[in-house]
């Protein structure tokens, strides 16, 4: 099997049986939303609906691009697929760099003809701009699953220590730029882990992306991910990040795009306080990944579970539809507002 390939099958076996949680936490116990005891509300008109570049989703909720470029990734990304057309959420591939250099590799993405309205999103390596990738790549990558969206992913952490991982990172935000105003699709630029602040959130916003996925740390460590692939400093970096809720709330702060939420994210309740926190829609990844590799019923009923558990704490903060929900308090406590509190 081809580097590529391999890689990417191992950090699947990876994922799904060992210890990748990040040693820090997402923040999100250090947020409480308001219980309200007289919500005078009927529990089935909960609207969770959102919509999200030009797209109406059920629910603010989307399978976070995981996986794609290796066998066992085409039943992954078709079971992932199936169960979000039928519950009406969205999804993001993996990065499609295997794809790229190897046609062959296209099926192990290839979703529409199971999901033939389902918002999808495309993703690239940010690290191959360095390498010349630019607007025509991310328009083959897009055109070629039938993408409405790519996102590019920022991995700066895992790729440093990866023996094979790359090294170049100059002028990236420029190549995001000109990708913006040439692409004709929107763009998404997304971390992997490690979070994104609101100075480059800032940077990204005028570069023209459509939004950022902030992907703090506090869910799956791809240092640690590394480590177990014979990095000698993987676990050192293991703890490396800006925490999915403070990022969040970071983001929300200093730009107008929408802000998605990723990392530590494992249940309606997170995703819930992670919109209360300031972001549009949430993404989630190990959840899902772990019911994927056995049938696409079984994550339909997770991905059924977690918008249930978004709409009861919806409907126990007296929210009648996401508007409503992100206009209600929160309070911030512990290391998530002494973290903000800094900034």
């Amino acid at each position: 099997m081809p580097e590529t390939e391999n890689r990417k099958s191992d950090h699947i076996k990876i994922v799904l049986s060992k210890d990748v949680q990040h040693k820090n936490s997402a923040g999100f116990e250090d947020v409480m939303l308001i219980h309200n005891a007289l919500p005078e509300i009927d529990f089935d008109s909960v609207d969770t609906k959102i919509e999200f570049l030009g797209k109406k989703l059920a629910a603010p909720i989307m399978v976070s691009g995981m996986t794609g470029g290796t066998p066992e990734a085409e039943k992954i990304n078709k079971n992932l697929a199936r169960a979000a057309e039928e519950t009406g959420i969205g999804m993001g591939v993996g990065s499609q760099r295997a794809m790229i250099e190897n046609g062959k590799l296209l099926s192990t993405y290839s979703v529409r003809d199971v999901a033939p309205s389902m918002l999808l999103i495309g993703n690239i390596g940010a690290a191959q701009f360095a390498k010349g990738y630019g607007v025509d790549k991310c328009r083959k990558a897009i055109e070629l699953i039938k993408a409405d969206a790519i996102a590019i992913h920022l991995n700066a952490a895992q790729e440093l220590v990866q023996p094979e991982g790359d090294r170049n990172w100059k002028g990236i935000l420029s190549a995001i730029k000109k990708i913006t105003k040439e692409l004709g699709y929107p763009l998404i630029v997304k971390e992997t882990g490690a979070g994104i602040s609101g100075d480059v959130a800032k940077e990204l916003e005028a570069a023209g992306a459509k939004a950022v996925d902030v992907s703090g740390a506090g869910g799956t460590s791809w240092t640690a991910v590394e480590s177990f692939r014979n990095s000698p400093v993987g676990d050192t970096f293991n703890n490396w990040g800006i925490p999915t809720a403070v990022a969040i709330k970071w983001c929300k702060k200093t730009v107008k795009i929408p802000i998605l939420a990723s990392g530590g994210i494992y249940n309606g309740l997170d995703a819930a306080k992670a919109i209360a926190l300031g972001a549009s829609a949430c993404t989630i990844a190990r959840p899902f990944l772990r019911t994927a590799v056995v049938s696409y019923e079984k994550t339909k009923l997770e991905m059924e579970r977690v918008i249930r558990e978004l709409k009861i704490a919806m409907f126990l903060t007296g929210s009648r539809n996401i508007e409503e929900f992100q206009k209600k308090k929160v309070i911030i406590t512990g290391k998530t507002k002494e973290f903000l509190d800094q900034i």
